[in-house]
């Protein structure tokens, strides 16, 4: 065999294979940093030049931080005379939601602020699309499901087979309350009953200002239901069809812009190769603890 008549050979054959392998590699993560570069260096550049902001709102609406200031930096540009919030969210926290509804509220006062949804803006992607000026959205486009919801997996019974038993020692009567290795209590199901309907009318409240809707009318459609955007303009829940490229249009028309309307995004973040490919691969990944653990992420 080569392997043993030649063996200094397969060893620099290997060698050879394994610096191959590895240089492609290289190439092809400094082809894919660079691909990524570009893009920031295309956004920032436009930035500078642009007259309507779009800010992406997309996946689970966990964090406020980053769409805040994005649409704080906007509002301080001068440049910017339209704000479109592009949304495709199925909801998230209510927190963030309702942080992110206020700082639209605020920005209203000196620039207009509109919402395009995706494929869908639904829950607290529509929280925060009913405090904008007017939304338009597909005839396909997903939304509504105005509601909240909190779930816990309860695993006492697996517990028991294998042997587990929980032993806690709490400050008070509840703190333990949602604990998925015993049952829920009759009187904690009221209080986390009394717990959602609060935060449920909060969201009801907020999305009837906003979208100046009859509080009544607006509780009517607010089971839970999810909607077309063809029926949510019917329901006057939005105010227009149409995609991106329309909402571009119509900022335009609001801004009273004159010439080219030219659409710009925020400034990238600065970020790691690494830590965009970690949250390229964990985005969809919603990992819940008890249920005060999840008080944090109650999707509404």
């Amino acid at each position: 065999m080569f392997v043993r008549r030649h063996p200094f050979l397969f060893f620099l054959m290997v060698v050879l294979g394994c610096l191959t392998t590895t240089f492609l590699g290289f190439l092809g993560i400094v082809g894919l940093g660079s691909s990524v570069i570009g893009s920031q260096i295309s956004k920032q550049q436009a930035n500078s030049k642009g007259n309507i902001g779009i800010v992406e709102i997309e996946g689970m609406i966990l964090s406020s931080k980053k769409i805040i200031r994005n649409i704080q930096d906007f509002r301080d540009n001068d440049d910017i005379k339209v704000i479109i919030l592009r949304i495709d969210s199925p909801g998230g926290g209510i927190g963030p939601s309702q942080e992110i509804y206020r700082e639209i509220i605020k920005t209203k006062a000196d620039k207009k602020v509109i919402t395009s949804m995706g494929s869908v803006a639904a829950s607290g992607g529509y929280y925060i699309a009913s405090a904008t000026e007017g939304i338009i959205a597909n005839p396909g486009t997903i939304t509504g499901s105005i509601g909240v919801i909190m779930e816990y997996a309860n695993i006492m019974e697996i517990a028991k087979k294998i042997g587990i038993s929980p032993v806690v020692i709490k400050s008070g009567e509840y703190k333990d309350m949602g604990s998925p290795l015993r049952k829920l209590k009759d009187n904690e199901k009221q209080l986390l009953q009394k717990l959602v309907d609060e935060l449920h009318n909060q969201f009801v409240f907020d999305a009837a200002k906003g979208r100046n809707i009859d509080i009544k009318t607006m509780a009517a459609l607010s089971d839970g239901r999810v909607y077309t955007g063809q029926t949510a303009l019917r329901l006057k829940l939005i105010d227009r069809l149409g995609n991106l490229a329309d909402a571009v249009d119509w900022a335009g028309e609001l801004g009273n812009i004159k010439g080219k309307l030219t659409p710009v995004y925020p400034k990238e973040d600065k970020i790691t190769f690494i830590k965009r490919l970690a949250d390229t691969l964990f985005k969809d990944i919603n990992i819940s603890g008890t249920v005060t653990d999840n008080l944090r992420y109650i999707i509404n």
